[in-house]
């Protein structure tokens, strides 16, 4: 058996299909014909460079052996990992048959494998490090052979998916060292892993309430966290204004917890805003949250927001400057400038649409 990760769009615009319809989808478009039938991966070669007149030699070849992957390479009850753009979180199913071919569906949508999901929205911080550098490849479909990655997520999902490190059995974690493999990795996605490594460590618990209180200070609100133990339903109220008088006020939950949120809390923290007369509320989850929050998002937009991990880490950069000396010593950051791939005109991660 063998363990594959696998992109859905560079924005992660396919990942509710993908979930949604229960299959993993060759995202590749402009494809003209079913290849599945195809026998070698010169043949898909010649097919790509007749689709992709234009790409370079190099990137025809990296397309190739990722789409024979799709082809060929997958077997029934492979496991597969497909990392969400849209949250801190990793979904993970079973390859549960042979690639199809649907000539009238979209162009990206017309070759596809079955898939059982297993889990979803694991939390990536429950993964250790050395696997997480294995998901953060460059490509859209990449086979993750490195670390004993295959055997070590079966063994977390007997185990419950617990955080690595959290006494669960055969999780050892392995050094990872980059001169292992030439597949080049997405380092932003990287850095904010160990960036959000170094945060939990540092807020966990209650922790995590006194870093929201010291972003919405940066931002200009006055505060007041609510001392540890029973909080009334509201960690944080926050208002504009020298003395918290003026407007919008806020009334603030935070979860620092490894599991996504489900709807009770979000309910209870619409009936905290009636009760303390606020206008807005801010929902922030360390853990993301589950389909049934992620529904009421659209309906919420004029009084909740939801913060999960990636967007809490986003507002720390965003105010990092401003933010007071004693945090930014417990959070030691350096801004580094680097090339874009995309500007520089060598691709994205793929060749999807």
């Amino acid at each position: 058996m063998a363990l594959w990760m696998m992109r859905c769009g560079r924005r992660g615009q396919y990942e509710a299909k993908f979930l949604g319809d229960r299959r993993v989808y060759l995202t590749w478009g402009r494809l003209p014909r079913s290849l599945a039938e195809l026998d070698s991966k010169e043949q898909v070669r010649a097919v790509l460079e007749e689709v992709y007149p234009e790409s370079p030699r190099g990137k025809i070849s990296n397309h190739t052996g990722q789409v024979w992957s799709f082809l060929r390479r997958m077997d029934r009850g492979d496991w597969v990992v497909v990392p969400s753009k849209l949250k801190p979180a990793v979904h993970v199913g079973e390859i549960a048959g042979e690639c199809q071919y649907d000539e009238s569906a979209e162009s990206q949508f017309r070759h596809s494998r079955p898939v059982k999901w297993i889990a979803q929205d694991v939390p990536r911080s429950n993964f250790p490090k050395d696997i997480l550098s294995s998901f953060g490849v460059l490509m859209t479909i990449c086979r993750i052979g490195q670390h004993d990655a295959e055997a070590r997520v079966r063994a977390m999902a007997a185990q419950g998916w617990k955080p690595a490190g959290a006494g669960v059995a055969n999780l050892r974690e392995a050094e990872f060292d980059e001169s292992e493999s030439d597949l080049e990795l997405d380092l932003e996605e990287l850095i904010r892993d160990q960036i959000a490594r170094h945060v939990i460590a540092q807020y966990k618990g209650h922790g995590m309430a006194q870093l929201v209180d010291a972003i919405l200070r940066a931002h200009g609100y006055t505060t007041h966290v609510s001392p540890p133990g029973s909080d009334k339903g509201v960690d944080i109220l926050a208002a504009r204004g020298d003395l918290g008088f003026d407007s919008p006020r806020l009334c603030v939950q935070v979860k620092s917890g490894d599991s996504p949120l489900d709807r009770p809390t979000l309910d209870q923290l619409i009936g905290t805003m009636q009760n303390f007369q606020a206008q807005h509320g801010l929902l922030v989850s360390w853990g993301g949250f589950r389909s049934s929050v992620d529904k009421e998002e659209a309906s919420q937009f004029f009084r909740v927001r939801l913060w999960d991990r990636d967007d809490l880490i986003g507002q720390l950069l965003d105010c990092y400057d401003r933010l007071d000396a004693e945090v930014r010593a417990e959070l030691p950051l350096k801004r580094v400038w680097m090339l874009s791939r995309a500007e520089l005109g060598e691709g994205s991660d793929s060749g999807e649409e």
